[in-house]
Order: C-alpha cells, then structure tokens, then sequence
C-alpha cells in the first residue's frame, strides 16, 4: 500500500492546492454570506445566483470560463502576469484558483445559514451595553458562526480535494504541477494495468475526505462546548 513517488506527489499537490483554495477564500466568502444573510438591496437575488452558479454548471463551463478571463491572454491573466508576474493557466495556482471556485459556495452557504441563525437579541443586548458594531461583531456573532465557519471550510476542502472537471480544463493534468489526486486517478485508469495505484489513490482520497469531515465534526463540537451552545 505505499505510495509511488508520482502518487506521493499528486497527494502533496492536492493538499496544497485545497489548502490555499480555502484559506484564500475563506474571507470573501465570509464577507459574501454576511451580504447574502444581512444585506437588503437591489438584485440580492441575483448575486445570490451568481455565487452559486458553479454548483449548477458542468465543471467543464467553469474551467472554460476561467481559462478565458485567467489564461494569458484573458483580461485578468494578462494584467496579472504583466503587473505582478502572477500566472493561472497551467499552474498550480491554476488548480487552487479553480478549487476555491468551486468550494466557494458551499462555503458561502455553511456560513450564511450559521450568521441567519445567530438570535438577533444577543446582538442588541450587547449595544445596549455600549458595545460598538464591531466590538459586537467579534464578542457576539463571530463565535456564534463559528462552527458555521469550520462547517463551510471543511465542506469546501474536500470539494477542492475531489475537484476534476474544472481543474483539467484551466490547467490540464501535468503531472508535479497540476495533476491532483483525481486527476492522477484519470491518468492511471487510462493507463492498461494501472488498476492497482488507481485504487490505491482513490483509498488515499476517501481517507483524507473522512478525515476532513471527522475533523470538522469535532472542531465544531469543540467550538460549541466552549461557546455554550452545544
């Protein structure tokens, strides 16, 4: 059961790539869920759609639509790469970019169902105590999202992890840069005979999922315990 280098390889590219996909996107989404939960304006609808569009469309449309607007020649890529020398397309920025994408609303969605959920009355009673928005904010609501927080996080790291489809659209399957797990796994059930590393990628991602999720699981019950809400 121990892994080839070039397995060892693809699972070390997954885990980064998921990583800094969550971490990066984890404070927009945050943002964009306090919108979605709080905000009262115009086309709130609308953007609502916009956020969860890339759990509706084929993966594919979401790598072809990143390729045209991150690729060298799209309108982000080449600023970014003749401004700051940063390159998507074939990267594994690449793979990380398409991963937060489409990890972000489940993120999103973890998060804005835990901010409804937050009792309003905690919030006024702590401003009837002088405290200020932001002091309410991060004394009050933060640790009552929390949990929501850890949810939506882990949700949207094992969608990264398991991400295919939008992945080998932008940013192809070069093995050591961009090939992840499922893309490894692509590769070796095209291979005749390559049932057996195969399968043993696709233990190594059912295991590395659960563990999220477990881990999800018991930071939560941990944050609540200590919050006094669970």
């Amino acid at each position: 059961m121990l892994l080839s280098p070039e397995e060892w390889t693809a699972l070390a590219l997954s885990l980064r790539v998921s990583l800094w996909a969550t971490l990066a996107s984890l404070p927009l989404a945050a943002l964009v869920a306090l919108v979605l939960a709080r905000g009262r304006f115009l086309g709130k609808t609308l953007v609502n759609g916009l956020v969860h569009l890339p759990l509706v469309m084929p993966p594919v449309v979401t790598g072809y639509l990143l390729l045209l607007a991150f690729g060298r020649r799209g309108p982000i890529g080449a600023f970014l790469a003749e401004t700051f020398g940063i390159v998507f397309a074939f990267r594994w920025t690449g793979a990380a970019l398409a991963a937060g994408v489409m990890g972000f609303p489940l993120m999103v969605r973890a998060i804005r169902l835990s901010i409804e959920a937050v009792d309003r009355r905690l919030e006024a009673a702590a401003r009837s105590l002088g405290a200020g928005p932001v002091a309410t904010f991060f004394a009050v609501t933060l640790p009552l999202v929390l949990p929501g927080i850890l949810a939506g996080w882990v949700l949207a790291f094992a969608k990264a992890m398991g991400e295919f489809g939008a992945t080998i659209t932008f940013v192809s399957n070069i093995p050591g840069e961009t090939q992840t797990l499922p893309l490894a796994i692509y590769a070796f059930t095209q291979v005749p005979g390559a049932d057996t590393p195969a399968l043993r990628l696709t233990l190594v991602s059912i295991a590395v999922s659960m563990a999220a999720l477990v881990a999800s699981e018991l930071l939560a019950r941990a944050v609540g315990r200590r919050i006094g809400i669970v």
